[in-house]
């Protein structure tokens, strides 16, 4: 339990975070999975469809502080490896 005034005030903030943090995953779960289905369906144009969302999700998550850059920065060229392949 927290006792100081600072540190009540840093575990309401940490609730609040965790869930904002738990609902970004998520969404960036769930476009990751439909990105999936749109590369196995072999349809290049909604698997750009498909990644366009999934990278501009990403970037928000980054801008927010819920993704690392370098771990967005990562997934992203993942997702231009198969958006650009031949």
């Amino acid at each position: 339990m927290a006792n100081t005034k600072s540190a009540i005030k840093a575990a309401r903030k940490a609730v609040r975070l965790t869930t904002r943090n738990k609902g970004v995953h998520t969404r960036l779960k769930t476009l990751h999975k439909s990105l999936d289905a749109a590369i196995k369906a072999g349809d290049a144009a909604v698997t750009k469809a498909a990644a366009s969302l999934y990278v501009s999700a990403m970037d928000k998550a980054t801008k927010s502080g819920v993704v690392h850059k370098n771990a967005a920065s990562r997934a992203k060229a993942h997702v231009a490896k198969f958006v650009f392949a031949k």
